[in-house]
């Protein structure tokens, strides 16, 4: 691949996250994304899609919202949270953050573009999004990883001594992912600074030199970018596949001794199992949509770019439907809220 294709990829990763340096490029960007997509996406298709993002953006703030209302009526009522509720709490939040900030970055973008580019605006969007997706990324891979450390059957020393003292060490654990996230986002806007400044054409003789310069600034974006993809991604797999052996290893210790009758707690160990592989797919499917939509493969206009829109948004409200299917507590407080809201017409009738 030549220096100008490295430069133009750049570029075009650049432009989705940071607005251009001066007012003649960011107006020349602004023509170029007010032309039809190269895709041939139809308006209609544009707007459906768009429809189904804004869709799964309300359902995950919906659900999201309830999981964190229901922890923080706990959390006030008791004085005190149970670990697991903590992290959902963190979770929760960061999600109805993040989900919250796409569904108005879409609506403005759609409504008035040459505000959506102003430098403020831009960056306060873009920053956020690295910042935010970072954060659920973290805070699921540590909810994962305190069911493995509580709900595994390991008799190793250190993992005894991790599941005795892991209640102490979450709170710092999650304010750590956050300052990690805060942190990256704050890396990668050094590194597209200093890459803006340096990435104009440089004159010279040594155009390996010069190639070799192209091709180190977009390893580096790359690799900085998806850093904070990749470290929470296999902590989550990892925390999750061993749970899921350490299940399946204990049901099938108990299915050797059953007696033939209905065992509720081997039909348990089985919801666990479903639930976390649930859980692993949909995170894997998140993260790898992130990773290509963070690479900048395909075209901003493209089905497969908005392909991956709709499974970074429907991962969050999906993944928090399960939990409070999966959650017996969680699942009786939305079966009482469902229980007034159908009471409420009935009441107003009367």
């Amino acid at each position: 691949m030549n220096t100008g294709s490295y430069q133009e990829s750049a570029n075009q990763m650049l432009g989705r996250y940071f607005p251009p340096d001066t007012k003649e490029k960011q107006q020349l960007r602004m023509t170029k994304l007010c032309d039809p997509p190269e895709s041939g996406l139809s308006p209609f298709l544009i707007t459906l899609l768009l429809a189904v993002l804004l869709a799964e953006y309300l359902i995950g703030i919906i659900a999201n919202g309830f999981i964190t209302a229901i922890h923080a009526a706990e959390w006030v009522q008791n004085k005190a949270v149970s670990t697991s509720g903590r992290i959902l709490v963190f979770l929760c939040i960061s999600r109805i953050a993040l989900q919250s900030f796409m569904m108005l970055e879409i609506t403005i973008s759609s409504n008035s573009l040459s505000f959506y580019y102003e430098d403020a605006v831009y960056y306060t969007f873009k920053i956020s999004f690295i910042f935010l997706n970072f954060c659920t990324l973290w805070f699921a891979a540590w909810l994962s990883f305190f069911y493995f450390v509580k709900i595994a059957n390991f008799s190793y020393p250190l993992f005894l001594k991790l599941r005795w003292r892991i209640s102490g060490l979450m709170p710092w654990l999650l304010w750590l992912s956050v300052f990690i996230s805060f942190s990256h986002s704050m890396f990668c806007i050094n590194i597209c600074t200093m890459y803006c400044n340096n990435s104009f054409p440089i004159h010279s003789f040594n155009s390996t030199k010069k190639k070799y310069f192209s091709e180190t600034n977009v390893v580096s974006l790359a690799f900085f970018y998806n850093l904070g993809i990749v470290v929470p991604l296999i902590m989550f797999i990892l925390a999750a596949t061993l749970l899921i052996l350490s299940l399946k290893r204990h049901t099938l210790l108990m299915g050797s001794n059953a007696t033939g009758s209905r065992d509720p707690s081997m039909e348990a160990h089985m919801g666990a199992i479903k639930a976390t592989s649930y859980f692993l797919i949909l995170y894997i499917f998140n993260a790898v949509a992130l990773f290509i939509y963070l690479s900048n493969i395909f075209d901003i206009y493209s089905l497969w770019n908005i392909l991956c829109q709709i499974i970074m948004a429907a991962y969050p409200a999906s993944h928090s439907i399960l939990l409070i299917q999966d959650n017996p507590g969680l699942r009786r407080a939305w079966k009482r809220l469902q229980l007034r809201l159908h009471l409420y017409p009935k009441e107003w009738t009367l």
